[in-house]
């Protein structure tokens, strides 16, 4: 009985990019079983999230799956794993929380010493891969890899979810609503009165005027020179839209004009380091605070002069938006559930998996907010 039960590999559809920019390929993918301390996810529902565009764009780990925003249902588990069983409904994670290092047992950091940023396509445990095809490795992204029928997680980048939560909405709190509310909530800590600028109206800049305007906030504008995102921009609580083609002078004056001085929070969500420097500069004296959620797919390195924050001025980064992903995405899933909270209004598009590239063509011209994939 204990052999009939016991994992063995799974041969499934898998969407695998192949080369940077190269449209994704539906192929037959093994699965190996989960390791010691991971589960196997039968992946229902994905959604395209741009910081996998930008990986597909530019990396140079290849063959690779990408895909990270996710939730599905277990199908094994690996020795050790006490905390899910085969049928439990589960969202994945980017960032995992392991409960015991340092980092995630002083309340002062989501950033786990064990379970943070995968960077090189391979797994936690054991620097292996759990994808092949014909016996050649096929590499993860962000250790989630949700673009597949089939996906092995480590168990602490995963989180259990009631069995009646909509696992088709709620896949985007892996990610991009998760990461824009609690940079307005944990990171920044918008006050009721404030006025909040957001760089970047995509489905994370959105998610921060969620965020905002549950704080009350009394002005949030948005900066974007998309005319279709600036037109629903309203109906996620942003007060008034700033096209930078408008304009002839830096966008970083026409804040400062229009705030009479600049701004209480500023918001970067765009993955341009120039433009966290335009945010610091649309922040005002004193007590204005820049807080950069995007991820730069060039020119990493940012420049900005040293008076702006002698003056004051603050810059924090963001990841996850400060979330403990165990700890605190069950509150978030409670609240939208509650209806505190809203995501199916990010989601523009539903697509099936052989329509994958679509999503990705989608993004690419600034035709979405959020794609969800769902898996046959």
């Amino acid at each position: 009985m204990a052999a009939a039960s016991t994992p063995r590999v799974i041969t499934c559809k898998a969407a695998v990019a192949w080369g940077a920019g190269e449209p994704l390929v539906l192929e037959d993918v093994d699965v190996s079983p989960p390791q010691p301390f991971e589960i196997r996810i039968k992946v229902v529902s994905t959604s395209l999230c741009r910081s996998d565009l930008s990986a597909w764009e530019s990396h140079a780990i290849f063959p690779r799956i990408f895909g990270h925003e996710a939730s599905g249902v277990v199908e094994s588990v690996g020795l050790g794993v006490t905390e899910f069983q085969e049928g439990d409904h589960v969202l994945t994670v980017f960032i995992g929380e392991c409960m015991s290092c340092k980092p995630c047992k002083s309340g002062k950091s989501n950033i786990c010493q064990a379970l943070g940023l995968e960077r090189k396509g391979l797994m936690h445990s054991d620097q292996k891969t759990r994808f092949s095809i014909k016996g050649k490795p096929v590499y993860h992204y962000c250790g989630v890899s949700s673009f597949s029928e089939y996906t092995v997680v480590h168990s602490g980048c995963a989180v259990k979810v009631s069995p009646h939560v909509p696992l088709d909405k709620i896949c985007l709190l892996s990610c991009g609503v998760a990461a824009g509310l609690g940079a307005a909530w944990n990171v920044a800590d918008v006050t009721k009165g404030s006025t909040v600028v957001i760089f970047g109206l995509g489905t994370v800049g959105l998610s921060v005027a969620q965020g905002a305007k549950l704080r009350g906030a009394s002005r949030i504008i948005g900066v974007d020179n998309n005319p279709q995102k600036c037109e629903n921009a309203q109906s996620f609580g942003v007060t008034e839209v700033v096209d930078p083609n408008s304009y002839r002078e830096p966008i970083a004056q026409v804040i400062k004009r229009i705030t009479d001085g600049g701004a209480d929070f500023c918001f970067e969500c765009v993955g341009d380091t120039d433009m966290i420097t335009t945010a610091l500069q649309s922040c005002c004296d004193g007590s204005g605070l820049t807080v950069t959620l995007g991820v730069p797919k060039v020119k990493p390195e940012m420049s900005a002069h040293y008076g702006l924050f002698l003056t004051g001025r603050t810059l924090k980064g963001s990841l996850f938006g400060g979330w403990k992903p165990k700890t605190d995405l069950p509150s978030l899933v409670e609240k939208y559930m509650n209806k505190e909270i809203e995501i199916d209004d990010y989601i523009t598009h539903n697509l099936a998996f052989d329509d994958i590239n679509k999503a990705f063509n989608l993004m690419k011209e600034g035709k979405c907010l959020r794609c969800v994939i769902h898996m046959p």
